[in-house]
């Protein structure tokens, strides 16, 4: 999937005795965004926007070990050793001839180095230099940051695809705002930045800007633009956005103190696992303080400060726990941090409480499952029928006041809560709506300048496609629809190879809370993985119904 960015000029931090300042490039081929005013929280700010860069060169998939040297020593030996093996006639004459062997060997050897020597070295020197001088070239999507009448805040995305970050500032942490344009947009982002960042201090007069300029260079200067072309993997923005579809699924919430999270990070920091399993078991007992035990030491951490408030004991297991080091930064200047927890082996939320600031990080299953393979929580997002008319009716709703809570939209619209929630699931899945999770608002957001193509992404899962044949070729039926709580309970059977009976529950806000079924997918990886073709059909079918 092809991105093309155009930048007028480049992102710069610069700083001198008396002041500093921030300015970032935005794409001019979208709408015009811009934000001007200076920094008030300026150390804070320092450490969230770090935290950030964490996040977006964070790769920690398995790298194997580079063993090609090894092998090219391995096969020159070879000769040697079957030599030295086969050595049983006469050994005096044998052994002179390895030492002649030997020689000729080394002293081809030696010409080889000398020969290719400046030329290994050369290659060495130039991946340094991408890796040290031009990290640019390592990443891949530039942040996205928006501006909101209350806010401005950044996203990012981690290398590996398997964390997102972010940053939510509201008009506290600046001071003397000049002008602002609401809106999203991407903006030119370096690694030498990061190096830049850390020169802000608090008795510095900061400047922070999304260069208005940007958009009102005359064409006559065209050469001052530049252009980036990003062709990005589907998995990549696919993953983007599962993060919101599942920021709205429902959670096992608690509160955190700084010092809980810095008790996690130092043991982290102290020691390494070398054998499975590596997870964290939050032990959540209503009004008890909230328990952590670190596999495979069954090391328990006892978080004396956060009391669970929930109304249900549960216990849930995180993988993937090395990412939570990327809150350490904010530890000294964070409030506290509410953790969501979607279930065991599912993502988790880390909000920290910055003040006037919120820091997001948000992590899939596990590290190695990156969030577009993790599960696909769209499809247990609301998926309600909605018609074009109802959907541009909340569109339009939700872009006169920028962020809204759904109840909120459903009285401005004239609407029932489902289908604004079912709207809000689409415009969610499709990139245009985010969900924030600090204060429970919808935000417009676009996350690219040019719709996405659905047609590409709609099938998010090859369960989610075949369902769409099972409830295409009616092979769906129900055999119950009945009310527990404040939720309905869909039973029925799915005519594939043969037949098979998913059971699911559906909250009042068209949320999938509980399911299951008889088929091998969902005995392999229970909801780890989203829900099955069966359990997906079935609720299709419920949803025409």
């Amino acid at each position: 999937m092809l991105f093309n960015y155009r930048y007028s000029g480049n992102s710069q931090v610069f700083s001198d005795a008396g002041s500093s300042g921030i300015s970032f490039a935005p794409d001019t081929h979208r709408e015009p965004t811009f934000f001007v005013g200076k920094l008030n929280k300026k150390i804070a700010f320092r450490e969230a926007i770090s935290s950030l860069h964490d996040v977006v060169v964070s790769d920690l998939r398995f790298k194997p070990k580079d063993k090609t040297a090894y092998k090219e020593w391995a096969a020159q030996q070879e000769s040697l050793w079957l030599a030295q093996y086969m050595n049983n006639y006469d050994v005096d004459a044998a052994n002179d001839r390895i030492k002649e062997l030997e020689t000729s060997l080394r002293l081809v050897r030696d010409e080889k180095d000398k020969v290719m020597g400046p030329f290994n070295k050369a290659k060495r020197q130039y991946f340094d230099y991408l890796y040290e001088k031009d990290k640019d070239a390592w990443f891949v999507l530039d942040p996205v940051i928006s501006v909101h009448p209350d806010e401005v805040f950044f996203e990012c995305f981690s290398q590996d695809e398997s964390t997102y970050g972010k940053l939510s500032a509201n008009y506290n942490v600046f001071r003397e705002i000049n002008e602002f344009e609401c809106g999203t947009t991407n903006i030119d982002y370096s690694a030498a930045l990061y190096d830049e960042f850390q020169k802000i201090r608090d008795y510095k007069e900061t400047d922070f800007r999304i260069d208005p300029g940007g958009f009102q260079v005359q064409t006559s200067q065209e050469e001052l633009y530049h252009e980036v072309k990003i062709d990005l993997p589907d998995s990549w923005v696919r993953g983007f956005l599962q993060v919101s579809s599942a920021m709205t699924l429902p959670a096992s919430t608690f509160d955190l103190h700084p010092m809980d999270v810095y008790n996690f990070c130092s043991w982290l920091r102290r020691f390494k696992e070398k054998k499975g399993p590596r997870s964290i078991r939050f032990i959540l007992e209503p009004g008890k303080p909230v328990r952590a035990v670190f596999e495979p030491w069954n090391k328990e951490i006892v978080c004396a400060r956060s009391l669970y408030t929930g109304n249900q004991a549960r216990e849930i297991r995180i993988w993937g726990r090395r990412r939570l080091l990327i809150l350490e930064r904010l530890i000294p200047i964070a409030k506290k941090f509410t953790v969501h927890l979607m279930g065991t082996g599912l993502p988790s939320f880390y909000v920290a409480d910055l003040g006037d600031m919120q820091f997001t990080l948000g992590l899939s299953g596990w590290t190695a499952n990156d969030w577009s393979r993790a599960g696909q929580f769209d499809l247990m997002a609301p998926r309600a029928e909605v018609s074009e008319g109802e959907k541009h009716k909340v569109y339009n709703a939700l872009k006169s006041k920028w962020m809204s809570s759904g109840q909120e939209l459903a009285h401005a619209t004239g609407l029932n809560s489902a289908t604004v929630l079912g709207a809000l699931g689409l415009f969610t899945q499709a990139g245009k709506v985010i969900y924030d999770l600090h204060t429970g608002l919808y935000r417009l957001r676009e996350l690219s300048r040019e719709p996405l193509p659905m047609e590409l992404l709609r099938f998010s899962s090859p369960e989610e496609e075949q369902a769409e044949v099972l409830v295409r070729e009616n092979r769906v039926k129900f055999s119950a629809a009945e009310i527990i709580g404040s939720g309905t309970q869909l039973k029925g059977t799915v005519t594939a190879n043969r037949a098979y009976h998913p059971v699911m529950t559906i909250d009042g806000d068209e949320r999938m809370t509980n399911a299951q079924c008889d088929c091998d997918f969902y005995r392999q990886n229970k909801l780890y993985k989203g829900p099955c073709k069966h359990m997906l059909a079935l609720r299709k079918a419920y949803a025409a119904k």
